[in-house]
């Protein structure tokens, strides 16, 4: 069961940024649980995907047994949360996937790995965010962008050359960004507001 005033959330603890999502998340005041095989996805209502290696974690999470127990809990609902690499792996269609490359799914988008190039040409910029009230500072590191848009998917911001860079369909949320380290909390805010609407729905149903 999830509480109204303190939600349980996972972030995917397989590979990746999981340290930066779990201090935001904390500071936000929800119970925070590292997941890592089907049985802590169970004790979740909602569960982020951070940025890594797209093409590491994806190959981790089929070896722990989590591809389609996580599969399985986007189509039922639950609320989930990709940065960077975790909106590679939430997208319907990746562009250019290393041999044998696949994702979780759910998020009607095709995205582009390293679409900005390497760590190298990483960069910071502020984009103007749909619903939020001010600007948001956002870092790409070895970023992907969202090519195309899907009818069931949208756009929440882009960049000024029209690059797509957060998307949200229902409860999935995915940025190309990384919030979790420029100081920026409204993206997992609205996350555990994800969270909280669901488990209301589910002690209504």
């Amino acid at each position: 069961m999830v509480s109204p005033t303190r939600p349980r959330v996972g972030v995917l603890a397989l590979q990746g940024d999981v340290r930066e999502h779990v201090r935001v998340l904390s500071g936000l005041g929800a119970e925070v649980a590292l997941v890592r095989r089907p049985d802590d996805l169970a004790a979740v209502g909602g569960l982020v995907l951070p940025g890594g290696e797209s093409s590491v974690i994806d190959k981790l999470a089929r070896a722990f047994g989590m591809q389609e127990p996580i599969r399985r809990a986007i189509a039922a609902g639950m609320p989930m949360y990709g940065t960077c690499a975790g909106l590679i792996l939430l997208a319907d269609r990746i562009e250019n996937p290393i041999d044998g490359q696949e994702s979780f799914g759910g998020l009607d988008v095709t995205v582009r790995r390293n679409a900005f190039g390497g760590q190298s040409l990483s960069f910071e910029t502020d984009l103007a965010v749909e619903g939020f009230d001010a600007p948001v500072h956002a870092a790409f590191i070895r970023a992907p962008r969202v090519t195309e848009v899907g009818e069931q998917a949208r756009p929440l911001t882009a960049l000024p050359d029209g690059s797509t860079v957060a998307v949200r369909q229902g409860n999935l949320l995915g940025t190309a960004f990384h919030p979790e380290v420029s100081g920026e909390t409204r993206f997992h805010e609205l996350f555990l507001s994800l969270v909280r609407e669901a488990g209301d729905d589910t002690l209504r149903s």
